[in-house]
C-alpha cells in the first residue's frame, strides 16, 4: 500500500531514504529550505571553481552501492569513483609521511619512521577487523530499547566495544610512538571529538580507511547526493528546493504533515526529519511539546566541535597530495582547546584537500580548488567570530606557509570564501555550529541517541548524523536503511493486522 511521505531536508540521509522509499512505490516529497541539495554534503561554486562544502572523501562505498542496488540502480552509472591508494600525507613538526592503503608498504613506512612499531600495525589491522565484524550488525540495526542490549549480536560485540577505554588508549595497545598513535586516532575529528575522550570502539574509523580505502568521486563528494536525487526523481519522487518548513504539523503528539514558511500545509502519512536534529527540535516544534528533547535539555547535551573553513580558487596547481593533515606542535593542547576549554588555538591543526591534482573538473585549466579546514570550538564557546575571523584566517595561512608545501599561497588566490561556526549555525542551520552533530560519547550512542523512529512524536522518523548509528557518510547512509526498514515494517504490520472488510460485514 503506497504511503505519502514527506522528508524534511535534502541531505544524504534524507535522499537515501527518499530513494529507498520511492523505489517501493511510495509517494515521496523532499522539502529543502536551501536552494541546493546535499546539506553539509553539497557543493559550493565560485567563478568556475567547485568545492565540497563538507565531506571530501567517500569511505566504504559498498554501502552506497547497496542502496543503489536496492533501487535497481548501479552507483557507478551515476558517479565516477577514483580510489586514492596514497590516502593522505601527515605532517608533524619533525617529519612527514604518506599513509597508504597498501598494507605492506604502510608497514615499511612505519618501520622507517617509527622503528619497532610495524608489527603493531599488523596486529591493529587483524584485531580491529574482528571489532569491525562484531560492531557492523549493531551499526546496521535498530537500537531503540534497552532490551536490545540483550540481543546476541550486542552481547557478542561487548568485548569489542572497549567500554571505559578511549580511542587513544586503544591505539596505545598497538603503538609505542606518540605520533603514530595520533596518525591512527586523528579520525576522531570526523566525529568532532578528542581521541582522549572518543570511545575506544571508534578505532574502526582508521581501520575502515586502511581496509576499505578512500575514494574521490569526479566532481566531488557532492556528486553522491546529486546522484541520489536523480534516482528519486526517476522513481517519481519530488524534490522541492527553496521550500522551508516552519513547523512540523502536529495533532497532539502525532505528526500529520508540515507547515511551510510560505503559509501552505502539506499532509503526510509519515514525516522523516533529515535536518540537523537539535536545530529541528528547537525550531520546528513548539516549546512544551517535547520532554526528553526539550530546548533546555538539548542545550545540556554534548556536541561535536565546529570547523573554520576556507575555500580558495587558485591561479595555479600545487603538485602536492590530494589530502594533507598538518598537526599542531602540541596536538593534545590543541584538541583540548577545541573540545574542553573552548578557546581559539594559537597553534591550529589543519586539513587541506588539494583535489585538483586528481580531478581537473573542479577548476579552469591550470587552476585549482583548495579546501582548508581547521577544527575550532562550537558556538557554546561564545567566540566573537566577527572580531576574530580575519586574524584566525591569517593564522591558518601563516601555518600553511610555515609547515606545508603550500608556499606563497596568498599570492595565488583568485576567489576566497570563509565559513565560521557562526555561518554554519546561521546559514547552514547547524545547531551551535557543531558541524558533526551530537557528540558520540557512550552516553549519547545506540539506545541513548535519538531513535530512528523518533520516540517523542508519532509518525516521525529520523535520518542523519543526529540519530543511530551516528555521524559520517557511511553511518548516515546506514541510518536511512534502518529508518526506512522500520517504516516499512510498521506499515506491513498495519496491513497484516487490518481486519478484512468481508469479515466485518459477516460480523455485522
Amino acid at each position: 500500500m503506497s504511503k505519502k511521505i514527506i522528508i524534511v531536508g535534502a541531505g544524504p540521509g534524507g535522499l537515501a531514504a527518499a530513494m529507498l522509499l520511492s523505489a517501493k512505490g511510495n509517494s515521496v516529497t523532499v522539502v529543502e529550505k536551501q536552494s541546493y541539495i546535499g546539506g553539509r554534503n553539497s557543493s559550493i561554486k565560485l567563478d568556475g571553481f567547485t568545492f565540497d562544502m563538507g565531506p571530501t572523501f567517500l569511505s566504504m562505498p559498498h554501502i552506497a552501492e547497496e542502496i543503489f542496488e536496492a533501487c535497481d540502480r548501479d552507483l557507478h552509472d551515476y558517479m565516477d569513483l577514483r580510489e586514492l591508494k596514497d590516502m593522505y600525507e601527515l605532517i608533524f613538526p619533525d617529519k612527514s609521511f604518506m599513509v597508504t592503503r597498501d598494507q605492506e608498504k604502510m608497514k615499511k613506512t612505519i618501520e622507517r619512521y617509527f622503528p619497532g612499531d610495524g608489527e603493531g600495525y599488523v596486529r591493529f589491522m587483524k584485531e580491529t577487523e574482528k571489532k569491525m565484524n562484531a560492531l557492523t550488525p549493531i551499526l546496521q540495526g535498530k537500537m531503540d530499547r534497552f532490551y536490545h542490549y540483550l540481543q546476541w549480536k550486542v552481547i557478542k560485540a561487548l568485548p569489542q566495544l572497549s567500554l571505559g577505554s578511549s580511542l587513544y588508549d586503544q591505539l596505545s595497545r598497538f603503538f609505542k610512538a606518540e605520533q603514530l598513535k595520533l596518525a591512527f586516532t586523528f579520525q576522531s575529528k570526523y566525529l568532532g571529538m578528542s581521541p582522549w575522550e572518543c570511545p575506544g570502539a571508534f578505532s574502526i574509523l582508521s581501520y575502515m580507511e586502511h581496509a576499505y580505502g578512500i575514494y574521490h568521486p569526479i566532481g566531488g563528494v557532492n556528486q553522491l547526493p546529486k546522484a541520489m536525487a536523480r534516482v528519486v526523481e526517476e522513481n517519481g519522487g519530488s524534490i522541492q528546493l527553496g521550500k522551508g518548513v516552519q513547523k512540523l504539523w502536529l495533532e497532539g503528539k502525532k505528526v500529520v504533515g508540515v507547515l511551510m514558511e510560505d503559509g501552505t500545509k502539506m499532509e503526510a502519512d509519515e514525516v522523516i526529519v533529515n535536518g540537523d536534529f537539535a536545530h529541528v527540535m528547537t525550531n520546528l516544534v513548539d516549546e512544551g511539546i517535547l520532554k526528553k528533547y526539550s530546548k533546555d535539555k538539548l542545550e545540556k547535551k554534548k556536541y561535536s566541535c565546529s570547523t573554520f573553513m576556507i575555500y580558495l580558487g587558485l591561479d595555479r596547481v600545487y603538485d602536492l597530495p590530494h589530502h594533507t593533515i598538518i598537526f599542531a606542535d602540541d596536538y593534545k593542547k590543541n584538541v583540548e582547546e577545541i573540545t574542553r576549554t573552548k578557546k581559539l588555538s594559537e597553534d591550529p591543526s589543519i586539513y587541506v584537500q588539494n583535489a585538483s591534482v586528481t580531478d581537473p573538473t573542479l577548476a579552469p585549466d591550470g587552476k585549482s580548488a583548495l579546501y582548508i579546514l581547521a577544527p575550532v570550538p562550537n558556538n557554546f564557546s561564545d567566540i566573537d567570530w566577527e572580531k576574530h575571523k580575519d586574524a584566525f584566517k591569517r593564522l591558518v595561512y601563516d601555518t600553511l606557509e610555515k609547515k606545508s608545501g603550500f608556499k606563497d599561497l596568498q599570492d595565488h588566490i583568485e576567489v576566497e570564501k570563509v565559513l565560521t561556526p557562526d555561518d554554519w549555525e546561521k546559514e547552514v542551520l547547524v545547531y551551535k555550529g557543531a558541524t558533526f552533530n551530537l557528540g558520540h560519547q557512550l552516553s549519547q550512542m545506540m539506545v541513548l541517541r535519538p531513535h530512528n523512529k523518533f520516540e517523542e512524536l508519532e509518525n516521525c522518523w529520523l535520518v542523519g548524523g543526529g540519530t543511530h548509528p551516528g555521524s559520517g557518510l557511511p553511518t548516515i547512509l546506514e541510518s536511512a536503511r534502518i529508518t526506512t526498514d522500520l517504516l516499512e515494517e510498521k506499515h506491513r504490520n498495519l496491513v497484516k493486522n487490518e481486519v478484512p472488510s468481508h469479515r466485518l460485514e459477516r460480523a455485522q
